[in-house]
């Protein structure tokens, strides 16, 4: 039976209307960074800039401590990326191919993990910190945002583990294999989507976190780009166009690496909760 008009075009309205509610905001802060001054502060919106201008690019990339900020930034999100793969690929294989005792407790106490507020624990980590004397540094920056994308990269590698056959790495150990050259010549390369996915959900937890750099992290060199772009308003006053540029920087990066895996990515997170 044929669905109605009304049937076939209100999911395509829908998803029109949510496209348009989602780009906006993004397409407005990109196309303010690129105004001039006079087109911003007009009591007429001008929806489709006709004049370029950089001057605001050239004001925040010259705001003090700026390339600090990027390498920080940078710094702190790839570690806990690369040390949270590192040991989830380990965690993940141990809980999908041996039984041990405990192995449910274990995969619910990530689940519990995953679902936790940190921002309860806060104050309990700045503690920590602080007797360990590594306020202002890095190193507990990374840990800890290593701690926040580690279950969940965990339980995602987890399906992906399982998903694979076991046939094939008794077939690699048959012929010679040991069991680690087995998992890195025929399951890590199987892995890829996974791998992708939670890479890219890693990258955008770590790259958007607050709340902990503000409060570990006092002195300016030693704080992140999001910290970085609460300073604008009081830096630069109404210099929107400014602040504007600031946050289209700070989002150039994850719109990279979204485009770039994001096929993957999705299809990676589907295919990790099939099985496990």
């Amino acid at each position: 039976m044929k669905r109605s008009l009304f049937g076939r075009l209100w999911p395509n309205a829908t998803a029109v209307v949510l496209f348009i509610g989602f780009v906006f905001p993004v397409y407005w802060m990109f196309s303010t960074a690129f105004k001039p001054a006079g087109d911003i502060i007009t009591e007429d919106p001008v929806w489709f800039p006709t004049d370029f201008t950089f001057d605001h690019f050239k004001t925040a990339t010259e705001a003090d401590h700026f390339w600090s900020f990027v390498t920080n930034s940078l710094t702190v999100t790839v570690l806990a990326v690369v040390f949270s793969l590192i040991i989830a690929l380990a965690g993940s294989f141990a809980l999908a191919r041996m039984r041990f005792k405990g192995r449910r407790g274990f995969v619910i106490g990530f689940m519990l993990a995953q679902m936790a507020p940190w921002e309860v624990m806060i104050i309990a980590m700045y503690m920590i910190v602080r007797d360990a004397s590594m306020l202002n540094s890095l190193v507990p920056l990374t840990l800890f945002y290593m701690m926040m994308i580690l279950p969940f990269t965990i339980l995602t590698l987890r399906g992906f583990v399982a998903a694979v056959p076991k046939e094939l790495e008794e077939s690699a150990m048959v012929d010679g294999c040991t069991r680690s050259q087995a998992f890195r010549r025929v399951i890590l390369p199987l892995l890829a989507p996974g791998l992708m996915s939670t890479s890219l959900f890693g990258f955008i937890t770590a790259w958007n976190e607050f709340a902990l750099v503000l409060v570990l992290n006092k002195d300016a060199e030693a704080q992140t780009l999001p910290v970085w772009l609460t300073s604008f308003q009081t830096v630069f006053g109404d210099d929107w166009g400014a602040t504007m540029a600031a946050s289209s920087l700070f989002a150039v990066p994850i719109l990279i690496l979204f485009v770039y895996l994001q096929r993957k990515a999705v299809s990676g997170l589907t295919a990790g909760a099939v099985k496990g």
